[in-house]
């Protein structure tokens, strides 16, 4: 695997189509939920990704500084390649990445999330917890789950 970070201006126009694609292929095609992606967030965030040795996007999170999104610093549109990304444990390197990449661009800080509910163990594993009652968001059940500092 590859890994970049970059900010939205740094973003090639190739780079930002696969980010949509593959953002649409999983949370509006896949999970069959019509929603906004497209939310003027995208500008304000560092774009961390995974690619294979081909330059295929493989796994995606957005990162934004505190209170941006929430009070704390955030992790979002966690997402993985249902095609290449997928039971070989590139989500959970995606993720220790992203915290990674928090804590190097906004320091020691607590992160949230909006987690959906189902993978409430997963990020569990991953020293979040959850600090809300479940919520829709775009009809599916989510969770805010909050990382602390270490």
């Amino acid at each position: 695997m590859n890994w970049k970070i970059k900010v939205f201006d740094a973003l090639t126009v190739q780079e930002l189509y696969e980010i949509l694609r593959l953002r649409s292929e999983v949370f509006v095609v896949e999970q069959n939920c019509v929603y906004q992606d497209l939310d003027n967030a995208d500008q304000k965030a560092l774009h961390l990704m995974g690619t294979d040795d081909e330059g295929n996007l493989l796994a995606y999170t957005r990162l934004f500084a505190p209170g941006i999104q929430y009070t704390e610093a955030s992790i979002g549109r966690v997402v993985t390649s249902p095609k290449h990304g997928r039971g070989k444990g590139i989500g959970k390197e995606l993720m220790e990445r992203s915290i990674a990449a928090v804590e190097q661009h906004f320091g020691m800080v607590p992160i949230m999330i909006g987690a959906q509910q189902y993978l409430h163990r997963f990020y569990s594993s991953l020293g979040f917890k959850q600090v809300s009652d479940m919520y829709l968001e775009d009809g599916i059940p989510h969770i805010k789950m909050r990382r602390e500092v270490d």
